[in-house]
């Protein structure tokens, strides 16, 4: 299929480890006379601008940490004079000070430009519609996707996240080829258009282009097949840039393109910081080689992934990044053990008479930890059981529902080596996004 910068997607290795090299250098040399903070840094790990040559002397700098960010909100790693900003986003800051990200117009321009890379690898093309379900604000998700939308020729319907019968109706009567979203907003999409009684192939959807949370196989074939489209997952944070960082290619779907003219990635241990070969899981860390406002050096994401050089069959010659496996901070350690919400769904989607709409409850009992997994049964068993609610006494008395569950925690005492409290909830009973990131967990112990 057609590609966006087909000169700069397919560079060769060596040419693309050429550019990297030169533009790391540049990025150092920029960051030390402009940034006090990556003075100092650099100063106390004993390394000058002069050291860095090559790509190889990347772990001779220090790490950028997300609390750095936060020390110095709002603006103390700006490189460039705050008059230069022509925008600034921010995360929600939920767990302590915003995240603030700064953009001057070159930045922007790079952020349009690798979005619309993005969005032509995910399958789109100029003139194409595409509806735009990210929320517009201070999240970069929404804007991002929409100037790379225009960047790429295509006509951009700013929707934004919620109300949902406003998004069904745009999508009927506009007809967009493509959809923008959260992977749990188009699950969401996707039943409402089942409960409408809306046949797939009535919906004029050819490609879906998802991200800014965790998904796996079990919701991919959920959204496809519920909306008629082919899915890929779009990579992006906004410390880094925003979305556009990584996107899967629609003709392989075998991971994500990093964009690595732009971005320079390493896997690195969690624990001790040292680089990972390629196919090793561990913590996804980016240098920005071409952003002016707020470079970072060595930034830990926290995302938890892997990479490989393997050629890919799409012809693009950029590094592939794994599926988000979980991340360093939001891993749970239950009785011991090391717990991501994915496993869990990996586990749900092989279980037959279950959806993958699902929430995990983490409580602390008399000083032991407690897991509790709400799942929703499917339509046709819950018609077979012929109850309004799925009642404690209900799930007792049904033979099918008891089984069910035992079936479900023994699996994950099986994979896991955790025992849980599996909950059947009702279709529709458990939360669904309504245009932003998914809560999954539910986690009473820190409160």
């Amino acid at each position: 299929m057609p590609m966006f910068q087909p000169d700069l997607e397919t560079l060769p290795r060596a040419e693309l480890r050429q550019l990297q090299a030169e533009r790391l250098r540049g990025i150092v040399a920029y960051t030390y006379e402009h940034v006090p903070f990556y003075r100092e840094a650099f100063d106390a790990a004993g390394v000058r601008p002069a050291d860095i040559r090559s790509v190889d002397d990347l772990p001779r700098l220090p790490f950028t940490r997300k609390s750095d960010l936060r020390e110095h909100y709002p603006f103390g790693l700006l490189a460039v004079p705050r008059d230069r900003l022509v925008r600034i986003h921010a995360s929600s800051g939920t767990t302590g000070k915003p995240t603030v990200v700064a953009y001057t117009q070159r930045d922007i321009d790079l952020f349009a430009e690798v979005v619309a890379r993005s969005l032509a690898a995910a399958g789109a093309r100029p003139g194409m519609i595409l509806h735009n379900a990210y929320g517009y604000g201070l999240f970069t998700g929404g804007l991002g996707l929409h100037f790379g939308g225009e960047r790429l020729g295509m006509t951009v319907v700013p929707v934004s996240g919620g109300v949902t019968e406003r998004q069904l109706t745009l999508i009927l009567d506009f007809k967009p080829d493509m959809i923008a979203a959260t992977p749990s907003y188009a699950q969401t999409l996707a039943g409402e258009f089942a409960k409408r009684g809306v046949d797939p192939e009535a919906i004029s959807l050819r490609y879906g282009i998802l991200g800014a949370e965790p998904w796996t196989e079990t919701i991919r074939e959920h959204v496809e097949r519920g909306l008629g489209l082919t899915a890929t997952n779009i990579y992006g944070l906004s410390e880094v840039i925003g979305p556009g960082v990584s996107q899967e290619c629609v003709e392989e779907r075998a991971g994500s393109h990093i964009w690595e003219d732009h971005f320079l990635a390493e896997v690195v241990d969690p624990a001790t910081g040292e680089p990972l070969p390629d196919g090793a899981v561990g913590e996804l860390v980016f240098t920005t080689l071409t952003k002016e406002a707020m470079p970072l050096i060595r930034y830990r994401t926290g995302d938890l992934t892997y990479i490989t050089h393997e050629p890919c069959g799409c012809g693009r010659t950029h590094v592939r990044m794994g599926p988000i496996r979980g991340r360093t901070d939001d891993m749970l350690v239950v009785r011991g053990l090391n717990l991501y919400p994915t496993q869990i769904e990996e586990i749900l989607r092989d279980i037959p008479d279950v959806v993958p709409h699902y929430q995990l409850v983490v409580s602390r009992d008399a000083g032991l930890d407690e897991v509790e997994v709400k799942v929703e049964v499917t339509d046709a068993l819950f018609r077979a059981v012929g109850q309004e609610v799925l009642s404690a006494e209900v799930l007792e008395a049904d033979q099918r529902l008891r089984a069910l569950r035992e079936s479900i925690g023994r699996k994950i005492r099986d994979t896991i080596g955790l025992r849980v409290t599996v909950s059947l909830m009702a279709p529709g009973s458990v939360p669904r996004s309504e245009g932003g990131k998914l809560r999954r967990v539910i986690d009473t112990r820190a409160l």
